[in-house]
């Protein structure tokens, strides 16, 4: 008796998390399509998941902070008659520094890909879901979970992926698709460089949590079909007391825990 195959779609897939969590498809049996900007990265990946695992793996060159991104993203996927399982949504970066400091094109891009994109790949990818009864991971953070001063407009992005996520959950259970939103806290995954966020105290002397680690940990909640997954008991926690904590004191520690670490 032959089966269809899975096929999983991650975007953000070149490095990080994204890169982990196609390991963890690959390893479980899934078939591949891996969307980014750095096309060679995801052709080696690409070249050691297939060896590794036996799968298929699709490399796509994608860059979904555009207005059209996305779009073309599905057009290429939908070119190659390929019907999609399980889609990831985890491209997204941040920029660290005050507001007042940013220019203007790069926090709009900002949002377009953390949050316009997630929407626009998750409904173009719906009908491929609900016919498959598949699973929808969206990597959000625990900068969901309260404002963030020095980085206002990624926490607030990130607040967005997290309501639309727990939204369309409780929407599409009846259909047979599992929604899960990823909410790791620092990773160490490149994120840091990306963002400028080495001087942020934050981050700058402490030891992160691996993206391996935390790709493991999401893929297991995603395939038990939990909602919101928040890796690591501290981050749990944090997480949770923002709920009884004053908003003012919430903000003003956000702000101390993630100042430049020289202030």
């Amino acid at each position: 008796m032959t089966t269809t195959p899975r096929t999983a779609l991650i975007t953000g897939a070149s490095s990080g998390i994204g890169k982990a969590l196609a390991a963890e498809f690959a390893r479980d049996g899934y078939d591949l399509v891996l969307a980014a900007r750095s096309v060679p990265a995801m052709q080696a990946l690409a070249e050691e998941l297939q060896q590794r695992h036996q799968v298929s793996v699709t490399v796509i060159a994608a860059d979904l902070a555009t207005e059209d991104g996305a779009a073309q993203l599905h057009a290429a996927v939908k070119a190659r008659h390929l019907t999609i399982s399980a889609l990831v949504n985890n491209a997204g970066y941040g920029r660290f520094g005050e507001f007042k400091d940013s220019a203007l094109e790069p926090e709009l891009a900002m949002m377009r890909l953390n949050m316009n994109t997630v929407v626009a790949l998750t409904k173009y990818f719906l009908p491929d879901l609900i016919a498959t009864r598949g699973r929808l991971l969206n990597v959000a953070s625990t900068a969901a979970f309260q404002p963030g001063p020095y980085m206002a407009v990624y926490y607030a992005s990130k607040a967005f992926v997290l309501s639309f996520t727990e939204a369309i959950a409780a929407e599409l259970a009846p259909q047979g698709v599992s929604v899960t939103a990823l909410c790791p806290g620092p990773t160490a995954s490149g994120f840091q460089d990306a963002a400028a966020m080495q001087a942020s105290a934050l981050v700058r002397g402490k030891k992160l949590p691996s993206a391996e680690a935390v790709a493991a940990q999401g893929y297991r909640a995603l395939q038990r079909g939990q909602r919101v997954y928040i890796p690591g008991a501290l981050n749990w926690v944090m997480a949770q007391s923002v709920r009884l904590t004053p908003r003012n004191m919430v903000t003003a520690l956000v702000r101390h825990l993630s100042r430049p670490a020289t202030a």
